[in-house]
């Protein structure tokens, strides 16, 4: 999950002046470049940029928005995270339907000397489906959960990339329990698993996902007998339910191993119930080995990749290296290559 040493310059996306905010190609380029800036604050942080020095403003004012609020880590005093408001200048553009009012922003691991232990640290939790036990994810859920209480009905955006897209989706959720669904940008989001998406092989691929479906569906059904009588089951099987309403745009790419598991994750679920196997593959949704493993064990566990719906859009485009496919710099460019399918589960 580390994030790429030359993407901190000025340049954006000009291409996009004025926004089309009905272009969903457009909101994904702003939604990216807002990201960006989170990282370019942390940096100019880093290296002690102020004033006329600083190269974070032009990321946001390019669109017309303020920096309202950052989010600064309590262990190591890092941004990692941005609070923007959207202030066109005109009456107009801010009344455009698909226009945010806030966007709420985090970025993904940096490997610096000055952040390295403690996004490292994170990135670990994560991967351990604790991301949710984090004091840096208490800071991003008061957050998401003040400007929604203060500003109730407001159109409010998040936006992550990397460990950036956990945060996102750990704080998406946790308001979709609350009852609001906030539009989502997931650029890169970690899926912890084997990177199955990389065996050439369909055949071979296909028959490790159906090998991994009965086995999770298997120690579902076996630890649901255990559990007779307690209601804990029926709880996770509800959440579930309930965040199948919210539906983020996953953008991935197949060459970052990181996030390419998505792509089989729900290409699977759909072959599953064209076999007339949907009811092992909706066990297999809604729960992981991993996750089962943590829960055996009587450890709180939240993993992160397991969504019910959402639209996935697959850059499909040469990535000359992993360095490329991982960035967050391919998601603002104007030709992409993109393959885009919604899935909705029920």
């Amino acid at each position: 999950m580390a994030v790429d040493k030359d993407i901190f310059g000025i340049s954006g996306p000009t291409y996009l002046n004025p926004v089309n905010w009905n272009c969903k190609h457009n909101r994904r380029s702003v939604a990216a470049c807002l990201v960006q800036a989170v990282y370019v604050l942390e940096r100019d942080r880093q290296l002690n940029r102020r004033s006329v020095e600083t190269l974070a403003p032009p990321w946001w004012e390019f669109f017309h928005f303020e920096l309202i609020r950052k989010l600064v880590d309590d262990a190591d005093l890092s941004i990692f995270g941005a609070i923007f408001e959207f202030n066109p200048p005109s009456s107009k553009e801010a009344c455009a339907d698909n226009a945010p009012r806030f966007v709420i922003a985090f970025r993904g691991t940096i490997t610096e000397k000055e952040t390295i232990s403690r996004d490292i640290s994170l990135d670990l939790h994560l991967v351990q489906n604790g991301l949710h036990r984090t004091s840096r994810f208490t800071i991003a859920m008061q957050a998401v959960q003040n400007i929604a209480s203060v500003f109730p009905g407001s159109k409010i955006w998040l936006a992550g990339h990397s460990l950036g897209a956990g945060m996102a989706i750990l704080t998406g959720r946790n308001m979709v329990k609350k009852g609001v669904f906030l539009e989502s940008y997931l650029f890169n989001p970690p899926f912890v698993a084997a990177p199955i998406e990389r065996i050439s092989n369909e055949r071979v691929k296909h028959g490790f996902r159906i090998a991994r479906s009965v086995i999770t569906a298997g120690l579902t059904i076996a630890m649901k007998a255990r559990s007779e009588g307690s209601n804990e089951r029926s709880i996770a099987e509800e959440s579930f339910n309930i965040l199948s309403s919210w539906t983020p745009y996953l953008f991935v790419n197949p060459g970052d191993h990181i996030c390419s598991e998505f792509i089989g994750y729900f290409e699977h679920r759909k072959n599953m119930e064209d076999l007339g196997a949907g009811f092992i593959e909706k066990l297999a949704t809604q729960n992981s080995i991993g996750d089962l493993f943590y829960k055996a064990l009587g450890w709180e566990s939240e993993p992160l990749h397991l969504l019910p719906s959402a639209d996935l859009i697959v850059n499909i485009s040469p990535s000359p290296d992993f360095k490329y496919a991982h960035g967050i710099s391919q998601w603002w460019q104007p030709e992409l290559n993109l393959q885009c399918n919604q899935y909705r589960y029920s």
